[in-house]
């Protein structure tokens, strides 16, 4: 008789708030590295990342987005690649990574229009 083993509910238990734990880990964890600050000419520090850096690397990784899902088309239509599933994919990772990069741009076009609205 095959019998099913069960483990006891405290070791399931256990395993799962390792697993929970594990995951909080991951999720607390800062999304981008931490950037030590050293001391530049002048004395000043240098501090994070500026915005314009972090958008700028944003806009060339949708390029690489779409440049990557352009040669995927490009090897269906001229018959070198039977991969119509993956080029889809990455046409349509191409197309939400750019709509997620004009949202943040309308975003940070809606927020300075409001600060230029302020009055001192």
């Amino acid at each position: 008789m095959n019998t099913l083993m069960i483990s006891p509910a405290s070791t399931m238990q256990t395993e799962m708030m390792q697993d929970m734990t594990q995951m909080r880990t991951v999720a607390d964890a800062p999304v981008l590295p931490a950037m030590h600050s050293t001391p530049a000419a002048g004395g000043l520090a240098v501090s994070s990342p500026s915005f314009s850096h972090i958008m700028s690397s944003a806009l060339h990784r949708v390029d690489g987005y779409e440049h990557t899902a352009q040669a995927q088309q490009t090897a269906i239509d001229m018959g070198k690649s039977d991969d119509l599933a993956g080029a889809m994919i990455a046409s349509q990772q191409a197309s939400l990574s750019f709509s997620a990069l004009v949202q943040v741009r309308n975003k940070v076009a809606s927020g300075i229009n409001d600060l230029m609205s302020m009055s001192i």
